[in-house]
């Protein structure tokens, strides 16, 4: 079972029923919604590496074609993080030697990424092009050390370093 305190004042059942459901069926789809961020939740649901997880805030489900964009990337193997969530982990990450080496612009990349966006989509969003998207994302699998492997998805690995400490 997990390792996760529980917070005072809060239910935690459903993660935990969550997270025992994909220990026992390694890669099962879990989408999170919560009401609030909790660091050690991202990181369980995200350790295996495996995919077909999300972590969204309740109260920023406004846009229901959106949610079910969300819902589908998931149960398609993706990962879909809310922004708030992916904002709070990069926060408490600065003291990283690696992660802090991140301009404010490769650590917005970051978040983008582990939203599972693709390239086209994180330029779209953030008003750049899709050349500079990959260069950033270059810049980002660099200073993170991630090399270029067949069995490894450095996308995923880019995310996951930031939630390995």
């Amino acid at each position: 079972m997990s390792s996760i305190p529980r917070r005072e004042g809060t239910t935690d059942d459903g993660l935990r029923a969550a997270l025992e459901g994909r220990r026992r069926v390694p890669g099962l789809p879990v989408l999170l919604l919560s009401q609030y961020v909790e660091p050690l939740y991202a990181h369980e649901l995200l350790a295996d590496g495996a995919g077909g997880v999300g972590y969204i805030l309740k109260d920023r489900v406004f846009d229901g074609g959106q949610f079910v964009d969300t819902i589908r990337r998931v149960a398609d193997g993706g990962t879909a993080m809310d922004p708030h969530v992916v904002s709070q982990l990069l926060t408490g990450k600065d003291r990283d030697t690696h992660l802090g080496s991140l301009t404010p612009r490769e650590r917005e990349v970051l978040e983008w990424l582990a939203q599972d966006r693709s390239n086209a989509g994180i330029a779209e969003g953030l008003f750049i092009t899709e050349k500079a998207v990959a260069k950033h994302i270059g810049n980002i699998f660099t200073k993170l050390d991630l090399q270029p492997s067949d069995s490894d998805n450095r996308r995923v690995l880019a995310v996951l370093a930031h939630l390995d400490h």
